[in-house]
């Protein structure tokens, strides 16, 4: 059984907020009532144990001086010696006039210290960071369409379904609430889980872990889609939170945008490592797309182009009328990610329930899997 947080103090206001703190971040803490005495050293401490293995330490300032923390005159901790160091502690207090409590923090080994009520939410979201493990956060890829049509969401669903495939914790986020409903192309439209109706009054922090249990599963990747009810509107709160609770999950995380950017759409565009402009290989959709792609790289620094060539499934060669990927790059004035190429039978492949990229040896899976080569080594997210 995975050890809880830790809290030490005596003091009992001090104790009944941070056990309200701990509630609200979904967890019943250790309680150690004060320090170990310093003649007793701390291996005779109650709280030695839990000390050691608990993902966060709360340390109540009353406690530090009058017991074995932070002692100056002894480093080494023993049977006999102070409290050892240890990450994750947080020195918890209230008097922001104190200059001493920020001396106290060193000698006690914090790496921070909150003053309350203040830091109340930052305090809550870093116990529930401890209790979820957070590490390195989900590399997070949007795409969105230079123009309608262009298959955004295609893509979107083809790299969710590749790199699931492969082994990674997978998220798959339809943030376009006037699309086909990502959940229709993975074949999941009738698996049981919440939509983004369900999240609409969310607030704050969502639990990354609860996220992930809520929502449907398919192809070994989680989808958070829309429902087939008339409501298409979720507040910029409401995606902040669900967001940022996927991303903390790790792995990978990917986004398929709009192409009118409003309050909520930007606040998926602010969390975004990387983003994909799928444009046709025509001029109408160029002159669209750059205006599309001007909007979108205000808020997402990495914005490349994705490239579909002309004429469909059924042309045959590469050399039809229309604008090479190249050129359509930089008339955009954006990296080139690629060619997307067509593949046949794919609508087909959908209404049997296999969706995009699913196929391993078609093109779809094969564009996907050369982009997360080098996107996943770039970003160091391990498998």
């Amino acid at each position: 059984m995975a050890e809880n947080i830790l809290i030490v103090t005596e003091d009992e206001e001090l104790l009944d907020d941070l056990l309200r703190l701990c509630a609200a971040a979904g967890t019943e803490p250790q309680v150690a009532h004060g320090g170990p005495t310093s003649g007793a050293g701390w291996a005779s401490w109650s709280g030695a144990a839990s000390w050691e293995r608990a993902p966060l330490v709360l340390v109540g300032d009353d406690c530090v001086g009058a017991s074995g923390f932070g002692r100056a005159d002894d480093d080494t901790p023993g049977a006999d010696g102070p409290v050892p160091r240890r990450p994750g502690v947080l020195l918890i207090g209230r008097d922001w006039d104190d200059p001493g409590v920020w001396e106290r923090g060193v000698r006690v080994g914090a790496e921070s210290v909150a003053l309350l009520p203040d830091a109340e939410s930052w305090l809550t979201g870093r116990i529930a960071d401890a209790l979820e493990g957070v590490g390195s956060t989900a590399l997070t890829v949007g795409v969105i369409g230079g123009r309608g049509g262009a298959g955004a969401s295609t893509l979107a669903c083809a790299l969710a379904v590749t790199v699931a495939a492969a082994g990674e914790r997978t998220t798959l986020v339809d943030a376009d609430p006037l699309g086909g409903g990502l959940d229709i192309l993975l074949g999941a439209e009738r698996t049981q889980g919440l939509r983004w109706p369900d999240f609409a009054e969310s607030r704050g922090r969502v639990g990354g872990a609860a996220l992930a249990d809520s929502l449907p599963r398919a192809h070994d990747l989680s989808v958070l889609s829309w429902d087939r009810g008339e409501r298409a509107l979720v507040p910029a709160d409401a995606m902040k939170a669900v967001l940022s609770a996927a991303r903390r999950r790790g792995g990978v995380v990917v986004v398929d945008l709009p192409r009118q950017v409003d309050a909520t759409v930007a606040e998926a565009l602010v969390q975004l490592d990387l983003g994909l402009a799928v444009v046709p290989a025509e001029l109408r959709a160029v002159a669209a797309a750059h205006r599309v792609a001007a909007r979108t790289r205000l808020v997402v620094r990495d914005l490349r182009a994705v490239v579909r060539p002309p004429g469909g499934p059924q042309r045959r060669n590469r050399h039809d009328a229309g604008l090479d990927d190249t050129e359509v790059a930089r008339l955009l004035g954006l990296p080139l990610a690629g060619e997307l190429p067509w593949e046949r039978g794919l609508l087909a492949d959908v209404d049997r329930g296999r969706p995009p990229g699913s196929a391993k040896d078609g093109a779809l899976a094969r564009f996907c899997g050369r982009f997360w080569e080098q996107a996943l080594s770039g970003a160091g997210v391990a498998a």
